[in-house]
């Protein structure tokens, strides 16, 4: 499960197509409907907050919106109603690391998408996370 802190609009059509269905386990296994899955590093974030079930739908909401703006046909109805504004912090390390990961996976995957990349220097994040100083997150493995 990869719960890319990246900004969805960097993705790549499998990529999103991936985070779609890995979002919504990640909701599931927040919400206590699946077995697997209940300790995985990813989700550590979500967790510490009191108001996961609300981070988890606003992290969905924007990849949905990114979805809608490739002509996708993503099931909104998936997401839940239950939105926030608050931000979940996420270090600066952690998006440049994730940004490298997404390249390498994409120089050979989607070599187009791959040269639009290779030059971002300040990535954005999900528009759920707020951006801090900081290397890469304890819980990534690497």
């Amino acid at each position: 499960m990869r719960l890319w802190s990246l900004h969805p609009k960097y993705l790549d059509s499998k990529g999103l197509v991936a985070l779609w269905r890995e979002a919504l386990l990640a909701k599931a296994v927040l919400n206590g409907e699946t077995k697997g899955y209940k300790n995985h590093p990813q989700l550590i974030r979500f967790k510490k907050n009191k108001n996961h079930n609300s981070m988890i739908n606003t992290y969905l909401l924007h990849i949905y919106k990114e979805s809608l703006s490739r002509g996708y046909k993503f099931n909104g109805n998936k997401i839940g109603s239950e939105f926030t504004s608050s931000k979940i912090k996420v270090t600066q390390g952690q998006i440049k690391y994730e940004l490298k990961h997404l390249i390498s996976k994409l120089k050979i995957r989607d070599p187009s998408r791959y040269m639009e990349l290779i030059n971002i220097k300040e990535p954005e994040p999900n528009p759920i996370f707020l951006v801090v100083e900081g290397g890469i997150e304890s819980w990534e493995i690497i």
